[in-house]
């Protein structure tokens, strides 16, 4: 039998909705809660999740391939084409051919695409601190090794 609370007289909320249980459920309301804070910290005009991803990998991996970067985003090749001419807008990728096969596409990040990540990389490691501050070191360990796990579920 569930508990329940009134919280007017036409209401009946359960005490604790049976969602509660899934774990996909509870996933997807602390990305909604890290995610709001994510954009809060980068501001208005600042980065997506995706696009700070997809930037911070091509500063790492310049020359990567579109191909490439999507898959290490584990995103649709289609799905980045649009995160890839915004950062190429805002100047901070560009696209060349790659010697070896001129049809396909690598990105290089630009000096202003390496100081925006670098700024926005710092911004969103103060962001966790604050917002996960209330965990252990080995807190934050295990969630992090439970998440990996979690993504190798779909590799």
């Amino acid at each position: 039998m569930t508990r329940e609370k009134r919280t007017s007289d036409a209401d009946i909320v359960p005490a604790q909705p049976e969602l509660e249980e899934f774990i996909g459920y509870n996933l997807k309301r602390a990305y909604v809660i890290v995610q709001s804070d994510f954009r809060r910290v980068l501001g208005e005009d600042g980065f997506s999740p995706r696009a700070f991803s997809a930037l911070s990998l091509v500063v790492q991996y310049p020359n990567i391939t579109q191909t490439g970067l999507a898959k290490m985003l584990g995103i649709e090749r289609s799905g980045l084409v649009a995160i890839v001419d915004d950062l190429e807008q805002r100047g901070f990728v560009r696209r060349t051919h790659v010697p070896s096969d001129r049809r396909v596409q690598a990105l290089l990040p630009t000096k202003a695409g390496a100081k925006a990540i670098a700024d926005a990389t710092d911004a969103v490691r103060a962001h966790e601190n604050t917002l996960f501050a209330s965990f252990t070191p080995e807190e934050r360990s295990t969630l992090m090794a439970l998440l990996l796990r979690v993504r190798e579920l779909g590799e």
